[in-house]
């Protein structure tokens, strides 16, 4: 897979985040030539910033939701994949933003699509949405391709109508044989090592821990598909590269765990608090009025192992152990790039 990317013109919207960021490393020692749109790091500090990968690739900051420059941009390279990640990402800060979660959601979505619509080269593109754009129902079982949409907050909600603004797209202006191929990737969870956002459990951990605090967690009893973040990206560049040849593979995939990583909030927490030792421990502070969030969360990925014969490889122990190993290298003062670009190798058997 790493090879038929090598000298590919890849463009990712989203690439200063904590998955744009992984994302671009695997690019890079594939041999790609990249080129990434976004906002600044999301974060201080910020994986992308600490691996110093903007030397690397050509990084152009800008917002998803500016269309002239965004199609300034697509047509100024004559690109071969496009993978969609810019998004407003978080639930709790979608209730306390929603018109900035739909404007970036959904209209940076007709925006990309209005932009490849103009840039002929293109040959695959991927719009990379969530889990969470299923209508929830609390059952025990995973969410299948073919589920009905209907996220219930605004984030959810906002990436479900960005799944429906690929589907018009595709089927409205991309059904010429020269017309990229064009599907949608919905994927857990993720952890891994340099996220630094707010509201997720493990980088809520690892603050804890360095201000030598017992750790929090609101909803420990909440079942989600976990997985280390180089699961769904590789995931989402097989997709990528088969349908570049085939179209009949355009769908949308799932890409998330086995059941058995499947976890619990609590269960991940007490995972990381093994992997981690010198007496890391946590308690829990569930809020009576906190906004709506799924307490059931699975996915059915058997699509995506059948069609693209991708398969989870770290289970949701392995992949915590990663994340703590990538921390405590960097609190040693081992470059981000490097421990990042080493488990990339590792992952990856290279």
């Amino acid at each position: 897979m790493l090879e038929f990317y090598k000298n590919k013109k890849v463009f990712i919207t989203g690439h200063t985040g904590f998955k744009g960021t992984w994302l671009c490393r695997i690019l890079l020692l594939a041999g790609s030539n990249v080129t990434g749109y976004a906002l600044k790091a999301p974060t201080n500090p910020s994986l992308f910033e600490l691996s110093q990968t903007s030397k690397d690739i050509n990084s152009i900051i800008a917002d998803i939701r500016n269309k002239d420059e965004l199609e300034t941009r697509i047509l100024e390279f004559q690109l071969d994949i496009v993978l969609h990640l810019a998004a407003q990402p978080l639930v709790r800060a979608s209730y306390s933003n929603p018109v900035y979660t739909y404007e970036t959601n959904v209209m940076g979505t007709v925006n990309i699509m209005e932009a490849i619509r103009k840039c002929g080269s293109v040959k695959s593109f991927i719009n990379i949405t969530t889990d969470k754009v299923y209508k929830n129902k609390e059952w025990l079982w995973g969410y299948r391709e073919d589920e009905e949409l209907c996220g219930f907050d605004p984030y959810s909600n906002s990436k479900s109508c960005s799944e429906l603004v690929t589907y018009s797209y595709k089927n409205s202006f991309f059904t010429k044989e020269n017309s990229p191929t064009i599907s949608t990737a919905r994927s857990g969870n993720v952890i891994g090592g340099g996220d630094y956002s707010d509201d997720r459990i493990i980088p809520d951990c690892i603050r804890a821990i360095k201000a030598n605090k017992t750790i929090e967690i609101r909803n420990p009893n909440s079942t989600r598909p976990y997985q280390h973040v180089l699961e769904c990206l590789n995931g989402y560049l097989i997709l990528a590269m088969k349908q570049y040849n085939d179209k009949s593979l355009a769908s949308s995939y799932n890409f998330g765990p086995d059941d058995k990583s499947c976890v619990s909030t609590g269960m991940l927490t007490s995972l990381f608090c093994d992997a981690w030792g010198d007496g890391a421990k946590w308690e829990s502070i569930a809020q009576k009025n906190a906004p709506h969030e799924a307490a059931f969360l699975k996915l059915q990925c058997e699509k995506a192992k059948n069609a693209l014969e991708w398969y989870p490889k770290w289970n949701i122990k392995e992949a915590v152990q990663k994340v703590v190993e990538w921390q405590k290298s960097l609190d040693s003062g081992i470059p981000a790039y490097e421990i990042t670009d080493k488990q990339i190798k590792e992952y990856f058997g290279v």
